[in-house]
């Protein structure tokens, strides 16, 4: 299966999966665990040119452009290699995060960004997407504050917003795919609520 996690700046995403990784290990459940932007040596040279703060410059298609060759460039070198080989991946953003970021929040449109991500939609689209919901103002309040050398997170809180209700846009629309899981609460209380999803789906 191919699984995928998303969710707002701040929301406590990165340390969900950390503590998922220690779940699966514990339990001896095998998986690969991967990025996005980056996961290889080219996807991380493009995720370094797009989250630097100096690149104030990058235009909006850039920006969204340079998100779909990364990605292009995971799935074809790990991704699909590991699904092929029958492994459980799991990914730290994907798809969906250039559909609110850059579709909603950029105002590039769905229809642009599914465009350029023609591969990535027709070959590998997500079994499940883990979605933490929590609007962005109290992720923020949660982090500490925004991080001044990540350019995405010095876009703005009007920005931010777009991104929140563009995923709520997409959790709706793609409610099959979409797991989405209150994270208001307590990092152990989120972790046992993606736990027990992913057992209803037949994931673990």
């Amino acid at each position: 299966m191919f699984i995928t996690f998303e969710g707002c700046e701040g929301v406590g995403k990165s340390r969900q999966i950390k503590e998922l990784e220690n779940y699966l290990k514990t339990n001896g459940i095998p998986y690969y665990l991967t990025r996005e932007p980056g996961g290889t040596p080219v996807s991380e040279q493009i995720r370094k040119v797009i989250l630097d703060g100096k690149n104030t410059s990058m235009t909006d298609e850039c920006e969204a452009l340079l998100y779909a060759s990364a990605r292009v460039q995971l799935l074809k070198e790990v991704v699909k290699p590991k699904l092929d080989a029958g492994e459980l991946v799991l990914c730290d953003r994907y798809i969906d995060s250039s559909l609110a970021y850059q579709g909603y929040a950029r105002g590039l449109g769905v229809d642009f960004v599914e465009k350029i991500n023609d591969y990535a939609i027709k070959n590998f689209m997500p079994d499940f997407t883990v979605f933490l919901d929590l609007p962005p103002e109290l992720a923020f309040k949660r982090k500490g504050g925004v991080d001044k050398n990540d350019r995405l997170e010095l876009s703005g809180m009007d920005f931010h917003q777009k991104v929140y209700q563009g995923y709520k846009d997409l959790a709706k629309k793609y409610s099959s795919r979409f797991i989405v899981i209150d994270a208001s609460g307590t990092r152990e209380q989120t972790h046992q609520k993606i736990i027990d999803a992913l057992k209803e789906k037949g994931v673990i």
